[in-house]
């Protein structure tokens, strides 16, 4: 039973990193792995470095998106969940 209780703060630390820490990250990884898989021709984003554009094509991994200085070919990983849901949020208010 002392053995037991030597490791007791071990577990506790790691229950509490997992449940505050690991856990989180991967719901919000998931997330962003989803949305960038909803992704259709036309939905208007921002990249991760603030471009702005719309999709104009898409592919297995990547997609390309119309800007105002032209056509730029980006990962679906570069696309910024918050951001692009913050920008929709934005014109859905307007309209």
């Amino acid at each position: 039973m002392s053995e037991i209780m030597k490791f007791a703060p071990y577990l506790l630390m790691f229950a509490v990193l997992y449940f505050f820490m690991i856990m989180p990250a991967q719901k919000k990884a998931k997330r962003e792995r989803e949305f960038a898989q909803a992704l259709k021709v036309g939905d208007k984003i921002i990249t991760i470095g603030g471009i702005h554009g719309k999709v104009a094509e898409l592919s297995e991994t990547s997609l390309v998106i119309e800007t105002m200085s032209g056509k730029l070919k980006i990962e679906r990983s570069a696309i910024s969940l918050d951001k692009t849901a913050a920008l929709n949020n934005v014109n859905n208010k307007k309209a």
